[in-house]
């Protein structure tokens, strides 16, 4: 379903409402009638900690969520989002297509957080359903003289392009292998007004990145490399910012092949770092955010080919480095550390790569938020941790000390590809640091990247995640 989010000053009658406010005394004299105002105090008295009533009405919805005066505005922000999440569920169930939104708390944040969560929540990927019906545009309208056009604009923006990561993720890999994604990122450019190269196979092999040759030698399909950018003619700062991603179109372990029940059913998600990248720059660009940044996205698939890496191969990367392969299964850091090899090349101010990249963040964490590490400034992390808890994309910062180090030595080669079972996103993350020269941050988004069950605003199937945090940290950046 798309999704429009325009600017209004007064309701239109029969339009389906919801309200956010502090004091119940406030809805009266709105729209909301008598007989529901009523109904909402008497619900209130029966139960004082109840914050969310919603409810059939002469042919329309009307909801009124009041939020917790003793929480944080994050987390009050994000209790709203959730409540949108069930309003949008209704919205469909009765097959409406407009409402309105107005805040009667004085925080005019808050509503823009309802509009974001209604609008995430009414996203779905129906491209391969064969018995799809046309859905009509939902129309958001904001009630309210707080917000500007400019900030309406810019959420619309942002969400159109979490949509497009999603709607990336989702794709299979029969549609979505490396060159498809390549020939994607090129429209997406133009459409959004950045810039994008995309080597083949015979480029990948000039620059000898060994890494994402080595992790392609399975595939039937030739793997690219993406270079995007956003430079607009005034930037704040003087040095770019990369952001890598990891596309690994669908990973079948390689080799060594993914044997757990199900390990399989979701592995066309393992380019959502890569679709992150995609869709953060599509943000930027869109919203003219004053910034120089460039993406990076080697892609690939990883398969078991007759020609196909195997365990004890020595290859030798973009960076010149070799490594011992130790599994298969460990082919996001090739990749990726070709790719932050490249980067070096533009002698950047800040590094940051997404991958959903080892099990054990997942183990750890679960899928409520990143694990990240690096050798970013603590600023840096600080600012990072706070656009991730205001979008509640959030991040669980791990140790990265010497330690870990010795876990990926190799007896035979510069390092090797993967260290023991203990702190296994930590060592993968250390991996990486070998190919990084510029302050770096590493997100693992292996958690929250792709969901097999419906959650709230954050749907099922891919999320979109890293694209709101991302932006939200770069749209506040300064050098």
């Amino acid at each position: 379903m798309s999704v429009n989010i325009i600017s209004a000053n007064i309701f239109e009658e029969g339009v389906s409402t919801l309200f956010i406010c502090s004091d119940l005394t406030h809805l009266k004299g709105s729209v909301i009638g008598e007989r529901e105002l009523n109904y909402i105090i008497k619900k209130r008295s029966e139960d004082p900690k109840a914050d969310f009533f919603l409810f059939d009405s002469l042919g329309r919805i009307a909801a009124v969520i009041i939020p917790s005066a003793t929480d944080s505005l994050n987390d009050r922000k994000e209790t709203i989002r959730r409540k949108a999440a069930r309003v949008a569920a209704k919205l469909q169930e009765e097959q409406i297509y407009k409402v309105a939104l107005a805040d009667l708390s004085g925080e005019p944040q808050l509503l823009m957080a309802l509009a974001e969560g209604l609008a995430l929540a009414s996203y779905s990927f129906l491209k391969y359903k064969t018995d799809k019906k046309d859905r009509p545009e939902l129309e958001i309208a904001i009630v309210s003289d707080k917000i500007s056009q400019a900030e309406i604009t810019s959420l619309k923006n942002l969400l159109k392009a979490v949509f497009l990561t999603r709607d990336l993720v989702n794709e299979p890999v029969g549609y979505l292998n490396a060159e498809k994604l390549g020939e994607l990122i090129l429209e997406t450019a133009q459409d959004y007004g950045f810039s994008a190269q995309v080597f083949n196979k015979k480029k990948i092999e000039s620059l000898k990145m060994g890494g994402l040759l080595a992790v392609n030698k399975g595939s039937i399909d030739p793997p690219t490399f993406s270079v995007l950018e956003w430079k607009p003619a005034k930037t704040v700062n003087s040095k770019a910012i990369v952001l890598v991603g990891k596309g690994v179109v669908f990973d079948t372990g390689g080799i060594n092949l993914k044997t757990p029940p199900g390990s399989l059913d979701t592995m066309k998600c393992d380019m959502s770092g890569a679709a992150a990248v995609i869709g953060t720059m599509a943000a930027l660009a869109a919203n003219k955010v004053p910034l120089h940044v460039l993406g990076l996205i080697p892609a690939t698939d990883n398969r078991p080919g007759g020609n196909a890496l195997v365990p004890g191969d020595i290859i030798t990367m973009h960076s010149g480095a070799t490594v011992e392969i130790i599994n298969t299964d460990a082919e996001g850091r090739l990749i990726l550390a070709d790719a932050l090899s490249f980067a070096k090349r533009y002698e950047p101010e800040l590094v940051i790569d997404l991958a959903t990249l080892t099990g054990n963040a997942v183990v750890a964490i679960g899928t409520h938020g990143s694990v990240a590490m690096g050798t970013a400034s603590p600023d840096v992390q600080q600012k990072l941790s706070e656009a991730g808890d205001e979008v509640c994309e959030r991040l669980a910062w791990f140790p990265f000390w010497k330690d870990y180090d010795d876990a990926i030595k190799s007896e035979i080669a510069d390092m090797k590809n993967l260290g023991g079972r203990e702190g296994g996103a930590i060592t993968a993350g250390k991996f990486l640091a070998k190919f990084v020269d510029a302050p770096w941050v590493h997100l693992d988004i292996a958690g929250p990247a792709f969901l097999e069950k419906k959650e709230n605003y954050r749907g099922l199937g891919g999320t979109g995640v890293g694209v709101r945090l991302l932006y939200r940290f770069l749209e506040t950046y300064k050098s």
